[in-house]
């Protein structure tokens, strides 16, 4: 082509063919693709179409930066380029590295089931490994189901896509038809029509509107209507914020593609589960789940109850009952309900477009009632109906209470009227645009249901009188004794104070047909009121349910999970909704159940309001709702009038909702499903944490809030189990306890295997976590245990929640290793006496490494060390000796890190007899101890951590049987008087003990054994009185560990110390479940590591568990107050 570059090829990551830049319209050439993952694609100025796997809004602007690699995983990478694809450009350059998108930040998958990823930080900045990338990009490949890098064409993505959308798309709801019109058919329920009245007839017209608008009269009476007329418009501005605030899925099984929606975004057909489930936690959220979808399926009984009753009124008036009026209700209402759920079955679009048939028959329903009150007609004049008149709105403006009725038993029935404010909410995965769609939706049905029952009230209480007899010939005939308002209009009802009369506002459920303009119009008013509020309730239930389900809080629910359809409908989830409605549906009585369901919705609006509080006062930066329009103290105030309302309608009933939610909440809480859906929960506890930390900084430390807070060297979690339960054992729900884990690799290969070690942080505290054992893993990268040890001892903690004691296990075969390995085991003691740390070494005869031993707990967290590694402190990766790679396959890829320590049953090799003892062993700390002794030898004080421990430990359950002995070291003829002193010294520390000994001979000559440690010290002797002072010293300096003739002169008197320590400790405390002992010192500088860990090793061989303990010399007892 004419003016094309020749295409330049180079050497580094990415081959790149030169660009035209005239405007010619087809693209230049395109080279042979590179080897490995990338290929690069020429391209010109020419406009270029997004790839068909590309989702893009219609009014978002085309992107041209990055070249989108769509897998057959649900996920798109960007890659440098491919073929057949749209090659996107950032800013011009030829990079991957793109610019934002919001297809980067979608947690779902777009139309065609994939999702999008930008490049990794390792893609833009690891140096370029053709073997690694060419491995990715194949298995990458493999993944796609294609072979060699070929991909789909064009015309292969576009025939999917067609054949896709011939199958038909979801159906989603816009604002109006999703969230209006479903609020407010379902707040215009069965009070409107059938209840309405008679509430104006109990509690009079100002208190009814005050239900809606206004305060009541005096005294309690108005705090407790004025909460409750604020409920549903407050829990309406928390329920907006909440929708707001970003985009809500649930689990993948609940994604359901948007094909319509502007913003590509997927939502949870949760509603008020959702909602607070993802704001508060599964804690609360699982609570409130179950009833809140309980609430909605009785709500389903209480709706159809009110149809079959006015079908029942039909039946009676024309003589046509079948059995009696109970029964006859029973029959309407099972058959209506079933009725109800094929609709339901069918689907949520036949649901919608009969909610749209039902909306205008009662909107027809409305008018006609209201044009009726202006059209008086004399017939109705028995029957109770004047039209607008001073008296009859007067005398029915005061409360007139039957029956036993009180003002909060017929709030009580009312209250369901307010429920349907989360209609809307309920179905947030079937709306377009929820995050608009709600909050508009549900105020202005609010507004416009509120504004509705306002009118009704007022209207029902001006034209209609109390009770009525029906007959016209109840005219006055002697004004005198008459003084209510039929008399002043002529008619005498004053026989219905004695009871019988059916008509009037107290006595007519059906008024309302009475008053209207065509009655036979009411009466589907009534139908379409009843069966809309069934219908939106019996589709609500089952889909908070089914979202409930989905996130397995409760396992043995799982079965109502599973979806069918395009529109994942809960079908399961709608037959246990009908069972539960049919249940109660034969109570067959409408104010029997009305005040069952208020309690379980007041429970989840108090919840909702209270998100919203939490949520805000958390202050996480993942706040930021769209709707402005609400207060963390008003939704406060929200949640705490819930609750109120909750004990004023009925306070046993609203005990037991918050009993069964407390129970739930503390199941849930035990259970500790793992989810992690960022609630505010989280974030108040970060708060929360982050404030304390600050706080304890600007406080000294004080002796008397001393606790142990351990540096535990315990590599892989799971590795050294004696040394985890003993060191939990006295920390737990005290002190700090951080697994630190030193991984020894090469420095050169420490970045490369950074990604591998986020993956086993995660992995290692997840296991920590399932065992209940509350301590923190940190892994480290170093060349050696010691710099290792360093980087943890300065580094580990925030402000005071810092460890203040080294936890080691004893180096058990060191005498068969390097002794450069001892020289660095020792100089790591060192380094923390250096910076002030205690120290406490753990011995077992049979030692504390289980992870050569395959399948030990290692399911979630890898143990698998290598076969030569001299330490057992430290895994020993590619940086160690020549054979460390084979033995470290967790090193080599995730994957075998993965299987590595997972090996079946059936190639399981039969264990040895010492690798049986030592399993056992290793298990001994988390099994009850029984009665026995923990023995304390406490010749030095250290400030008091060797008495600590074994106090903390007795504390413990599994060591509670154990009483504790101290041995201290004293002179034979002053024994009494030691005892005496020390006993006085542990009464005050108020330290329990059952025994003291005082040991008069220690520093007598050992009796046996000192032999031993001649053979002991043998290999490691410097003999320099052999050689010349020269080689002597070359000897010395290469080899520091080396112990000379001087040094062991110099301390003989210790080295005989520890033999005859280990002799009395044989003859004491033989028999105990713990010795705890006085670490000895050494001089650092001074004393040899060889000799060092020979008397460590003295000291503490043929022993029953033994812990060395030395404290940094600071006080860690006191007795004063």
């Amino acid at each position: 082509m004419s003016g094309q570059k020749p295409s330049l090829r180079t050497g580094g990551r990415f081959q790149v063919d030169v660009v035209s830049e005239s405007a010619a319209p087809t693209p230049a050439p395109v080279q042979a693709p590179a080897e490995g993952r990338f290929r690069m694609v020429g391209f010109t100025d020419s406009d270029i179409g997004p790839p068909p796997d590309v989702f893009h809004e219609p009014d978002t602007a085309k992107s041209d930066s990055v070249s989108l690699h769509s897998t057959g995983t649900g996920q798109t990478h960007i890659s440098d380029s491919h073929s057949n694809t749209y090659y996107m450009r950032t800013f011009g350059h030829n990079t991957i590295d793109a610019v934002p998108n919001i297809e980067f930040y979608r947690q779902t998958a777009a139309p065609l089931a994939e999702k999008m990823t930008r490049p990794s930080l390792s893609e833009l900045h690891d140096e370029h490994d053709p073997q690694h990338t060419h491995h990715n990009a194949a298995s990458q490949d493999h993944a796609d189901g294609l072979v060699n890098g070929e991909e789909p064409s064009a015309a292969e993505e576009a025939r999917a896509l067609a054949a896709k959308e011939a199958k038909g798309g979801t159906v989603k709801f816009g604002w109006v038809k999703g969230v209006l019109i479903r609020c407010m058919l379902n707040i215009w329920g069965v009070m409107l029509f059938i209840r309405m009245s008679w509430i104006v007839g109990q509690a009079g017209i100002a208190c009814v509107v005050i239900l809606l608008t206004c305060p009541c009269e005096t005294g309690l009476t108005i705090a407790i209507i004025l909460m409750a007329t604020l409920v549903t418009t407050i829990t309406g501005l928390s329920t907006s914020a909440i929708a707001t605030n970003g985009f809500v899925r649930g689990g993948e099984a609940s994604l359901v593609p948007v094909d319509d929606c502007n913003c590509g975004c997927l939502l949870h057909p949760g509603g008020a589960y959702y909602l607070i489930s993802r704001s508060l936690g599964p804690e609360f959220g699982g609570s409130i789940g179950l009833i809140f979808a309980f609430a909605n399926a009785v709500a389903v009984a209480m709706y159809v109850v009110g149809f079959a009753e006015t079908v029942v009124e039909m039946l009676s008036d024309v003589d046509a009952l079948m059995t009696d009026e109970l029964n006859d209700i029973r029959i309407v209402g099972t058959l209506t309900v079933i009725l109800l759920l094929g609709i339901s079955v069918a689907g949520m679009e036949w649901e919608a477009k009969a909610q749209i048939v039902l909306l205008i028959i009662l909107l027809g329903a409305i008018a006609n009632y209201f044009i009726g009150t202006f059209m008086p007609v004399e017939s109705k004049e028995p029957k109770g109906f004047f039209g607008y008149h001073t008296a009859i709105f007067l005398e029915n403006l005061g409360p007139d209470f039957r029956e036993e009725e009180t003002f909060f038993s017929v709030f009580a029935i009312f209250f369901p009227a307010a429920t349907g404010i989360l209609a809307g909410a309920n179905i947030s995965g079937d709306l377009t645009d929820p995050q608009v769609a709600i909050p508009k939706g549900t105020l202005l049905a609010i507004l416009i249901t509120g504004l509705t029952y306002v009118g009704v009230a007022i209207s029902t209480g001006a034209c209609i009188v109390r009770d009525a007899t029906g007959d016209h010939n109840d005219t006055v005939s002697d004004t005198v004794n008459c003084t209510d308002a039929a008399c002043t209009l002529g008619y005498d009802f004053s026989i219905c104070k004695e009871g019988g009369c059916q008509f009037g506002l107290m006595n007519d459920f059906q008024v309302m047909s009475l008053v209207s303009g065509f009655g036979p119009l009411i009466t589907a008013g009534i139908f379409s009121a009843t069966l809309s509020s069934a219908l939106a309730s019996l589709v609500s239930a089952p889909k908070v349910f089914q979202a409930l389900c989905k996130d397995n809080i409760y396992p043995g629910l799982g079965v109502f999970a599973k979806g069918y359809g395009k529109n994942n409908e809960p079908l399961r989830g709608y037959v246990l909704t009908f069972c539960i409605g049919l249940a109660f549906i034969l109570i067959a009585e409408l104010n029997i159940i009305a005040p069952i369901i208020s309690n379980f919705f007041l429970a989840s609006y108090a919840l909702i309001n209270f998100s919203v509080f939490h949520a805000s006062l958390a202050n996480s930066p993942g706040w930021r709702p769209s709707f402005k329009y609400y207060n963390m103290w008003v939704s406060l105030a929200g949640a705490i009038l819930c609750c109120v309302v909750m004990f004023v309608i009925n306070w046993w009933a609203a005990l037991v909702t918050l009993l069964i939610v407390l129970a739930l909440y503390i199941y849930v809480s035990y259970k500790k499903p793992d989810v992690n859906w960022g609630s505010s929960t989280q974030a108040l506890m970060y708060n929360q944490a982050l404030t304390h930390c600050l706080n304890l900084t600007g406080v000294e430390d004080h002796v008397k809030n001393f606790r142990p807070q351990c540096l535990v060297l315990t590599g892989y979690p799971n590795s050294r189990p004696a040394l985890l339960h003993l060191v939990h054992s006295f920390t737990k729900n005290i002190g700090l306890m951080v697994c630190g884990h030193i991984k020894t690799v090469r420095p050169d290969e420490q970045i490369a295997l950074c990604q591998e070690n986020f993956s086993d942080h995660a992995r290692c505290q997840r296991w920590l976590n399932e065992k209940r054992i509350k301590a923190f893993y940190t892994p480290v990268f170093s060349d050696n245990l010691r710099h290792g040890s360093q980087f943890l001892l300065q580094s580990v903690g925030l402000g005071r929640l810092k460890p203040n004691t080294l936890v080691m296990g004893f180096k058990k075969n060191w005498s068969d290793g390097d002794m450069r390995d001892v020289e660095i085991y020792i100089n790591t003691i060192h380094d923390a006496f250096d910076l002030q740390f205690g120290v406490v070494i753990l011995r077992l005869q049979e030692g504390l490494d289980i992870s050569h031993i395959h399948g030990q707990d290692s399911d979630s967290c890898p143990s698998k060390t290598t076969s030569n590694q001299s330490s057992p402190l430290i895994m020993r990766g590619k940086g160690g000796r020549e054979d460390a790679r084979e033995g470290t396959p967790f090193l080599k890829h995730h994957s075998a890190s993965s299987t590595s320590c997972l090996l079946s049953a059936e190639t399981k090799s039969p264990l040895s007899l010492t690798d049986q003892r030592l399993l056992e062993s290793s298990q001994q700390f988390r099994k009850k101890q029984g009665k026995g002794t923990i023995d304390v030898w406490w010749l030095f004080d250290d400030g008091g951590l060797t008495l600590l421990i074994p106090y903390l430990l007795t504390n413990r359950s599994k060591w509670g049987d154990c009483r504790i002995r101290v041995f201290i070291g004293g002179k034979i003829n002053r024994i009494d008087h030691d005892r005496r002193v020390m006993a006085t010294l542990l009464s005050r520390f108020r330290i329990d003990f059952s025994d003291i000994n005082v040991l008069g001979d220690i520093n007598t000559k050992p009796k046996k054994h000192k032999y031993h440690f001649k053979e002991l010290i043998e290999p490691y002797r410097l003999k320099e009185d052999d050689m010349e002072q020269e080689a002597a010293e070359r000897l010395k300096a290469s080899e520091p560990w080396r112990i000379t003739d001087n040094e062991l002169e110099l301390y003989r008197a210790k080295t005989n110390r520890q033999i005859r320590l280990n002799e009395l400790m044989k003859e004491h405390s033989s028999s105990a479940k713990l010795i705890v002992m006085s670490m000895p010192l050494a001089r650092k500088g001074t004393v040899s590591s060889a000799l060092y860990m020979c008397w460590l090793e003295t000291l503490s061989q043929d022993l029953p568990p033994l812990l060395l303990v030395r404290g940094n010399h600071q006080s860690v007892l006191t007795f004063y107050s």
